[in-house]
């Protein structure tokens, strides 16, 4: 060994626990996941009439945007 150079070896030890995710997150997934699925499954131009009105229903933007994922999803679109 060289002069000056010490190694010295530590012991330690590794504590594993057990983690369960919280009810407020699983929660908040949850609501994203229902929120989602209506988006992509149901939404016929509900959302957007909130505020375009009528007109909504007619032009189906989020229909249009989805309609690949809704047939993979298996939604019938048409």
């Amino acid at each position: 060994m060289h002069s000056g150079i010490r190694c010295v070896a530590d012991s330690y030890s590794v504590t594993v626990e057990s983690w369960r995710p919280s009810l407020g997150s699983l929660a908040v997934l949850a609501a994203v996941f229902v929120a989602g699925l209506f988006v992509v499954g149901f939404d016929q131009g509900h959302l957007f009439s909130l505020v375009q009105g009528e007109a909504a229903f007619d032009q189906l933007f989020l229909h249009e945007l989805t309609h690949d994922i809704r047939h993979a999803a298996g939604f019938p679109c048409h």
